[in-house]
Parts: structure tokens; C-alpha cells; sequence
């Protein structure tokens, strides 16, 4: 397994990952709208944002089967002495693939990243009903700390 920046080739992969959380998804289905390549390319010219994929490669290959991605932004401010934290999102394993512990494997690597980036901490939110996603980010070490509020625009 390696965990790399995702590319423009695997966008359609991604958005698989996202569309369906309890179901494998052909990337081949998934429209990449005008939106969607905007978005992945603001991204991908943003220092500050990353959207990481956990990829099994097959030998011999330059490219192989995307399980697992998700978005790390970094962010500056005031707080923690002035240091960075990073923001994890959109964190998805291939629903044929769980279990294993590859979703483990993908947040521990990118808490990695953050911490040779020098991020004072890494936070996440989760849906108040994902209470198997809870238990999985407790086991990291992850602590619930705050109550987050959104608007919808």
C-alpha cells in the first residue's frame, strides 16, 4: 500500500469512495462534472489542501486500485503557539475492503504528515450517527472535544 496526493486520473475513483459508503461504486459511473474538476484542481493548487489516496498497487504497475482516500487541509492560526492543524475530511475505505485495517493504516499515515509538518493537532468531525466511525477514530487516540455547529448555504 502506498499513500500518495491523489491525481486527475483518480478523481472518478474518489468520488466512487464518496458516492456510497456501504457499497462498492464503479468509478467508471461516476459523471466528473465541470464542478468537480474545479474543485479537485483548486485543491490540488492549494498548498494548504491535499486529498490523499491509499492505493494497492499491482506489480509491475504505475497506478493501481484506489481504497481509501481523504481531504487534509492545513490550517494557519493563532492558537497552539501559531502552529498549523490539520483539518481531516471525506475519509472513506472501499466498503469491500473494511475490516482489514487499512482505515487505520490511511489515518495514521496522515496524521504522519501532519506531525512532520509540524501541526500542533489534527481534528475531524464525524455525523452523530456514524457510531462505528466513532469508535474507530477513539481507537486512534482521537478525543471528543468540542460540539460542531454548520450552515447550510
Amino acid at each position: 500500500m502506498i499513500l500518495r496526493p491523489a491525481t486527475r486520473a483518480d478523481l472518478p475513483a474518489v468520488l466512487a469512495l464518496l458516492a456510497d459508503e456501504e457499497r462498492v461504486v464503479d468509478p467508471a459511473s461516476m459523471p466528473v462534472t465541470p464542478a468537480y474538476e474545479r474543485a479537485f484542481a483548486d485543491i490540488e493548487a492549494d498548498p494548504r489542501n491535499e486529498v490523499l489516496v491509499l492505493v494497492e498497487e499491482a506489480a509491475g504497475a504505475s497506478d493501481g486500485l484506489v481504497l481509501g482516500c481523504l481531504q487534509a487541509t492545513y490550517i494557519p492560526g493563532l492558537g497552539k503557539g501559531g502552529a498549523e492543524r490539520a483539518l481531516i475530511e471525506a475519509v472513506r475505505i472501499r466498503a469491500d475492503r473494511r475490516g482489514g485495517g487499512l482505515g487505520r493504516e490511511l489515518m495514521e499515515r496522515a496524521v504522519a504528515r501532519a506531525r512532520a509538518r509540524g501541526c500542533a493537532l489534527v481534528q475531524l468531525t464525524s455525523n452523530k450517527d456514524r457510531t462505528a466511525a466513532h469508535r474507530f477514530y477513539a481507537s486512534l487516540g482521537f478525543a471528543r472535544s468540542h460540539d460542531g455547529f454548520r450552515l447550510s448555504l
